[in-house]
């Protein structure tokens, strides 16, 4: 049932139009083929993404892959000129990234040989893939693919047996033959090859989610530990080997501060300081042109900039150049022919969600090729600007401010817009549909990076540990108050909205907050700790490891869920849930409004029986967003949707 809240009467502000939010971009990534001839290019659509291979000469299609309803492409590469490897994911969430299936296909450009490597049901992709029994059961994902093999790719294959270790395999990608060359010495395992596809670094985690870190100098050496978690408290993640197959990079955290990137003299184990920024940690590791070697990193902070462990490498120079070109813009060159003549270039910031350009090295020219979403203006959009926010123990706090385009920057209404995740996550600088559409509403979206978010190193990260609701709320408290202080936000008119974790942190909000927000709204929240730490439990053992480490015991967090904190709400409130969400299901959101109800508190609620965590259909999206810009304009101001 809804209880529609009464409000002042507020002005009425010009529509929003959903459509150009909602629409699914045409492209996501997109690689050149190693002599230019094809794109390889994942395509969104409302029931899966597809993979598509497009003749550059007259971008004609020639090829595709898709799989089941709610399928997705977890990773591709070209393996020689005319074959690619495709492995495929499934969409458990809107919100979060698809979780590979571990099944592997193969199609040439011309979309000829089409074969299985690696499946364990039946599909649709265009043959038949036989089915195999649970204890049988192999996920594979892509490792390396081996640039100066046009047969075979290395591909990790984890098992879900009696006895569950990862291995690499060699895979020929067409006869789907395999041959083990690795196994790794810890579970839950990833591995890292030299730029001449040995295997040499394996990094995993037990029951204890310790990360632990392998190393071996050859295929015949015996693994040795060079890093445990428990003992170090640091964890240290393999980037690759520099050309010379000598010197390994690290990504390395520090005591305190960001992480750092080492080169590693494997021969020697001495180690040296490559890249270290001042504030955040390396957002992307950069690889010269054939992937295979680490050059350098970018760092994402009120913009994204790179840096080069040798800048008067080739691939500095590059990217200068390109930086030059596209001012303003971020750049990143995302694949590269084999004679590195032809770059595809992918360029974006906070206005655009992103193009991809054809660079040519010789002629020193760029052309548009493909676009995002070339529906959006960026001179219409609103502007990001980073933020640094001090809490009340002095711990700085970084994050995101967006304003509305035709609109002073004072006495705004206001959204709060806490991530989901929570531990790990960060808000990124860049094209965000939600803040965008909410400013062309006419608020000011506020994002911050509370305790417990990546990006800011491990102190920074720990800090969260077992402070759901507690300092990782105060933070949201802290930043919200600044931003009255600055004149910016209008005390009267503050609502916040979270999905996931962030639906928590907005029923937090308010529950702990209650004079500081006017209404709330949780998309697909999880609102009862208790239960879902005991759902967590019940999956396996690192996940309770991981939920007593991070979330706290079950004692805590009773007092820290919103639905046992329901008569402490003021603001009306606003939940929307799907029924299928095994991620925070839809029983929370229940409870949730049982509490608010029994408490006289005013809610309206939003339910999808078919709908998991976060809406995928169009329709259920559109009455989403219809609904959230007519609740915040009733409670705050601000456009409502056409």
């Amino acid at each position: 049932m809804a209880i529609l809240a009464a409000s002042m009467a507020l002005p009425a502000a010009a529509q929003v139009d959903l459509d150009a939010y909602l629409r699914k971009d045409r492209f996501g990534e997109i690689k050149l083929s190693p002599t230019g001839a094809y794109y390889a290019a994942t395509m969104p659509g409302a029931e899966r993404t597809a993979l598509v291979v497009i003749r550059r000469a007259d971008k004609t299609i020639t090829a595709k892959v898709s799989g089941v309803p709610d399928s997705d492409i977890h990773d591709f590469a070209w393996v020689n000129d005319e074959r690619l490897v495709v492995a495929m994911a499934e969409r458990f969430s809107a919100l979060e990234r698809p979780s590979p299936t571990g099944e592997l296909y193969a199609i040439n450009a011309d979309g000829s040989g089409g074969r299985m490597l690696i499946g364990h049901r039946d599909s649709d992709l265009g043959i038949g893939a036989q089915s195999v029994k649970l204890n049988d059961f192999r996920a594979a994902a892509l490792v390396d693919d081996l640039p100066q093999d046009d047969r075979n790719v290395l591909v990790s294959i984890q098992g879900f047996g009696a006895t569950p270790e990862t291995q690499i395999d060699r895979l020929d990608v067409y006869t789907g033959r395999r041959t083990t060359v690795a196994t790794a010495p810890v579970a839950r395992a990833s591995f890292v090859t030299d730029a001449h596809g040995e295997v040499r670094f394996a990094v995993g985690a037990g029951d204890d989610n310790a990360s632990k870190l392998y190393y071996r100098d050859k295929r015949e050496s015996a693994w040795r530990l060079l890093n445990d978690e428990a003992q170090s408290h640091r964890a240290e993640r393999p980037l690759g080997f520099a050309a010379d197959g000598r010197t390994a990079y690290l990504q390395v955290e520090q005591a305190s501060g960001p992480d750092a990137i080492v080169a590693l003299d494997t021969a020697s184990g001495e180690r040296k300081q490559a890249l270290r920024d001042a504030v955040v940690d390396p957002h992307r590791t950069l690889y010269s042109g054939d992937g295979a070697v680490p050059v350098g990193a970018q760092y994402m902070q009120d913009k994204i900039s790179s840096a080069f462990f040798e800048p008067t490498s080739a691939q500095a120079v590059l990217y200068r150049k390109l930086e030059r070109a596209f001012p303003g813009l971020a750049v990143r060159v995302v694949s590269s022919t084999r004679d590195e003549r032809q770059h595809l270039v992918y360029a974006h910031n906070d206005r655009n969600p992103g193009d991809y350009f054809l660079y040519d090295a010789t002629s020193k020219e760029a052309d548009r090729v493909f676009s995002r979403a070339e529906w959006l203006d960026p001179g219409k959009m609103a502007g990001v600007r980073g933020i640094e926010v001090r809490a009340r123990d002095g711990l700085a706090l970084h994050g995101y401010l967006t304003l509305p385009a035709a609109a002073p920057a004072r006495s705004l209404p206001t959204v709060v817009l806490p991530h989901g995740g929570p531990i790990g996550i960060y808000d990124e600088w860049g094209f965000d549909r939600d803040a965008q559409l909410l400013a062309a509403a006419g608020y000011a979206v506020l994002q911050i990076n509370y305790r417990g978010s990546g990006n800011y190193g491990r102190a920074f990260l720990q800090a969260g540990a077992r402070e759901w609701g507690a300092r990782m709320q105060d933070d949201l408290s802290d930043a919200t108050r600044w931003l009255i202080e600055q004149g910016i936000a209008d005390p009267k008119r503050i609502c916040i909205y979270g999905a996931s974790y962030g639906g928590y942190a907005a029923l937090m909000g308010v529950a702990r907050e209650p004079d500081l927000y006017r209404c709330a709204v949780g998309y697909v929240g999880v609102y009862d700790l208790p239960t879902k730490y005991e759902a967590n439990a019940d999956v396996a053992r690192w996940m309770r490891t991981w939920s007593n480490d991070w979330m706290g015991t079950p004692a805590d967090l009773a007092q820290r869920s919103p639905n046992r904190m329901a008569t402490r709400i003021k603001a009306p409130v606003f939940l929307a849930a799907g029924g299928k969400d095994s991620i925070a299901p839809i029983k929370h959101s229940k409870l949730m409004e049982k509490a608010l109800t029994e408490a006289g508190v005013p809610v309206e609620t939003l339910y999808y029986s078919s709908e998991g965590h976060g809406f995928y259909t169009e329709e259920h999206q559109r009455e989403f967003y219809q609904r959230l810009l007519d609740f915040l304009s009733r409670h705050i101001g601000g456009a409502q949707a056409k």
